[in-house]
Parts: C-alpha cells; structure tokens; sequence
C-alpha cells in the first residue's frame, strides 16, 4: 500500500494497515480517519492522546505528501478472533478546540483572522497562512462555548457582513485559515462510478419579511426624557409601538390600561421567484439591520431558487478536503463533504454543491 502510518514519531506501521478511511466535512473542523490494523506480537502500546501522522502518495505522483498531519488518536477498539485487529479513530489537533470550552468579552472592530490570533495565542495554537479577513466584526460575548464555535461564529458574521468564506484547517505548519473554493489544484473527477442529483424546493425562499428591530436605549431614554417626544407627525401605529398601548383616535393618547401586542414594523419585503415556485416566505429580524436599505439587502441575499446537489462516487484523488473546488460535468463546484477510502486505487464519495447555496448552508444559516 502506498500509505504510511507513524505512531508517537517512531513506530512505521505500513505492513500492518488492513484499510484507512478519511473524512472531512465543513460541518466539522477536525479532518477524521478510521485505520485498521493487524496486531502482531511486537506492535507498540496503542494509547488515546498519543501523536500518530498519516502520509501517501499524491494522485498522478510519485511524490509522499501529509494527508493527517498531526494527528492525535482519540479511539481504540480491538477485537480477536482467529487473529487480533485495532481499530483507530484519529483526528487532527484542531479536535481540541471542538472539545475545549472558554468564554471571551471581544471588543467592536476586530477581523475574524485577528481574534482567531487571540485565541491561538491563549491556547498556545501554532499559526499557519493566515490572510486579512478584512470585515471589521461587532462586540462579542461568548460564555462557556467551544473554542471552534466561537471561531465560525466570527467566520459566519464575515461573511454575513458581505466578506469571503473562510475555515479552518490543521496543516503540517500550523493553523490556517483557507478560503473556499481557493484550491490551487482544481481536480477534474474522472472515472466516475456512480453519481446522484438531487433538487428540492426544501430550503426554497421566493419572499422574505424584515422586521425592524427596536432600539432599547432610544426609547428608553425617550421615557426618562423630561419633555414627551413629538408624535404629530406619527400614525396612531407608530405612537401605539412607541407606548406600547392602544390610541385614542381623537387625542391620540395612550389609553389607561390598553396595553395590546403590536404588529411587527416591516423595514422591507422583497420577493422572487414566486411565480415559478410559488411564494415561500421567510421573516427575519437582526439586531444590525437598522435601515430600509439594508433590510432590502438581506432580504436579496435570503431569496434563493431550487436546492441542488451532487454525489458523486470516483477514483480516490487523496488530497481533496471539504471546502475545495472541483470541476464535475463542466461545473466548478464546492466539496461539502469527502470519505476517501485509500488504497491503490482508492475510492471516494463526494459531496457538491454550488458555492452560494455553501455560503447560504453554512456561513449564513438561512436553510
């Protein structure tokens, strides 16, 4: 086999690996393999927490390249029957931000590549290629939270704020941030074995609601306020919200004892496709969303057509991680999902998609 598995930096265990697989998907941050192995009289005390690597040669090379580096085994499992065996689950380091918890008071004007320093710098996290996410963020307060959720939490409002998508990725170097779909090596699926389309109006959004939202400090300044604030110019509706109350047509006062629930102030409503998909209607309110314009915005970017995607079973091409571009029957699409089973040859199965229904899926959460 054309792979090499090294255990705590010295023990080489090629001839004892009876299969590998290797996941990546962008729901999860740590890159996951499953080895087994057979286990021979002279194999090493297999420990959890113990530094283990996983290397192969690239496809259409003859090169040896880092495909789990570094890595850390989190499982063993070991069965005897005739002959013993191990199972060994395996994750890249990042699996310790998943499963450690902090809490951090982050001040306004921070990028995403700038916090993910800070919090590398607490957790003594060895940096890679970390590029200018640019978009300043708003003032966090994350208690008691994975550190990776508060990683995708500053990715997600990146890209929320109009910036790119990034993720994380474990290297030989270090941490890094990569941006999707920014793979130097575009691959060409080829020797397709199976493959699946599937379309749904699940997830569809031919109409969308903004709701304004209210200004707590404003109208609580309004009430501590000496003098009471001009409501000439203000619908019986507006003055109503504003005292949260029924109003006397004629004075246009609050009655006593009249307090009623409001509809909520629409900023905007912006519509699609509704006459080929009929209306599906989404309401949103978000707390950074003051003005109509900006409502209409976000009302555009949730509006979206049929949900479209790929499976796809092939020849393994080894280096493909989740997040990556490819080209499928002429189409530049992004891998969401990856399970390679290695060997010579290898399979794998994907999982595409398009890269707005990505930033949709998992940056802005609107499916």
């Amino acid at each position: 086999m054309s792979y090499e598995v090294v255990y705590q930096d010295k023990y080489y265990l090629r001839e004892l690996i009876e299969s590998i697989s290797l996941k990546d998907s962008l729901d999860q941050i740590s890159y996951q393999a499953n080895i087994r192995l057979k286990v021979t009289p002279d194999f090493p005390d297999m420990q959890p927490g113990q530094p283990i690597r996983i290397s192969g040669i690239k496809f259409g090379t003859e090169t040896m390249v880092p495909l789990l580096n570094p890595g850390v085994v989190w499982e063993c499992d070991s069965s005897n029957r005739d002959t013993k065996h191990m199972t060994v689950t395996v994750y890249d380091r990042t699996i310790y931000l998943a499963k450690s918890e902090d809490e951090y008071l982050l001040p306004a004007g921070q990028t995403a590549a700038q916090r993910l320093r800070k919090y590398a710098s607490d957790w003594g996290i060895k940096l890679s290629t970390v590029p200018d996410t640019k978009t300043k963020l708003k003032k966090a307060v994350y208690r008691a939270r994975p550190i990776y959720n508060m990683i995708t939490a500053d990715l997600q409002e990146t890209v929320k704020s109009g910036g790119d998508m990034y993720i994380p990725r474990m290297t030989t170097t270090g941490l890094e941030l990569f941006e999707v779909g920014s793979n130097q090596d575009v691959w060409i699926l080829q020797a397709i074995e199976e493959t699946n389309q599937h379309r749904t109006l699940e997830g569809t959004v031919t109409k969308v609601k903004v709701i304004g939202t209210e200004d707590r400090k404003a109208k609580s300044k309004s009430r501590t306020s000496s003098s009471e604030p001009d409501t000439s110019n203000m619908t019986l509706e507006e003055i109503g919200r504003l005292y949260g109350g029924q109003v006397d047509k004629k004075t246009k006062k609050v009655k006593s004892n009249s307090k009623v629930e409001l509809p909520s102030k629409i900023l905007a409503i912006v519509t699609g496709e509704t006459s080929k998909f009929g209306t599906l209607q989404r309401m949103v309110q978000d707390e950074d969303v003051k003005t109509a314009a900006a409502a209409k915005k976000l009302g555009e970017s949730m509006l979206s057509g049929v949900q479209e995607t790929f499976t796809v079973t092939c020849t393994d091409l080894n280096t493909i991680r989740a997040g990556d571009a490819v080209i499928y029957s002429n189409m530049r699409l992004i891998v969401t999902s990856v399970l390679h089973e290695l060997g010579d040859p290898g399979h794998m199965t994907l999982e595409l998609t398009w890269p707005e229904i990505v930033r949709r899926r998992y940056f802005l959460n609107y499916d």
